[in-house]
């Protein structure tokens, strides 16, 4: 993996949170908790950024949402000492569901609720008259791991050039709450999820592959010869199936 001073990474992103509130005529940040390490690592960051009287948290539980996701958003707003609510999306989502789409799978229901989500962030941030933060990382970003206008929309991504390893490592630089830094990373969009066993994946693995294959440009078949070709050929398959999600809607010219 690369080897880069995240000291050094606070204070650029810390400039880059005051330079797109500035340039948006904002001074202050709604950030959606979730009790995982990306959130909280983004709010801790914010705090830095802005101070904690601009920073507005807001937790989205779901009735299958586990209860431990609640207690660590809890746990990191109370520690970052900034102002929080809790939102239940249940009887928002359930509506939806049971009026309208009694069939619908478990993977609809999901990205359903990730967009609920997000609806109830970009409606705070206009009572707050704050600028939404996104909490997406360089690992999930490029193999399109989020929903699409969901966990993915937001008005900037303090963390988007990180990979998801290195927000560990800044988590615990910002001396983040253990309970946040040692949980299995789950979206928690549905009871038991957990992202590596949903992507197939580890995140070490994932990272070393995105490594190799976006910074040091390494050819198919180095990669093939250290992490075997299954594994190659999944990273590139959600890379390439995922391109739409990273660019604006495309525009006849």
């Amino acid at each position: 993996m690369r080897n880069i001073d995240l000291n050094n990474q606070i204070e650029l992103i810390i400039e880059f949170i005051r330079k797109q509130l500035s340039q948006a005529g904002f001074n202050k940040i709604v950030v959606g908790l979730s009790g995982g390490i990306d959130s909280s690592v983004t709010a801790a960051l914010s705090v830095r950024a802005i101070g904690k009287e601009n920073v507005f948290a807001v937790m989205l539980p779901y009735h299958s949402s586990h209860p431990d996701s609640l207690i660590h958003a809890i746990e990191v707003a109370e520690s970052l000492d900034i102002k929080y609510e809790i939102v239940n999306i249940s009887p928002m989502v359930d509506a939806y569901f049971k009026n309208f789409a009694p069939e619908a799978d478990i993977l609809r229901k999901g990205n359903r609720m990730a967009r609920e989500r997000m609806c109830v962030l970009y409606d705070r941030s206009a009572k707050n008259k704050a600028l939404v933060a996104g909490t997406g990382n360089l690992s999930e970003i490029m193999i399109g791991y989020c929903t699409q206008y969901g966990d993915s929309a937001c008005a900037f991504e303090p963390i988007g050039h990180l990979y998801k390893t290195e927000i560990y490592k800044l988590a615990e630089i910002l001396e983040l709450p253990e309970s946040v830094i040692t949980k299995k990373p789950t979206a928690d969009l549905w009871e038991g999820q957990t992202d590596e066993e949903e992507m197939g994946i580890t995140y070490a693995e994932l990272d070393e592959i995105l490594y190799q294959l976006l910074d040091e440009k390494s050819s198919e078949k180095e990669l093939i010869s250290t992490f075997g070709e299954d594994k190659i050929h999944k990273v590139k398959g959600m890379i390439q199936s995922s391109e739409f999600k990273r660019i604006m809607p495309p525009i006849l010219k």
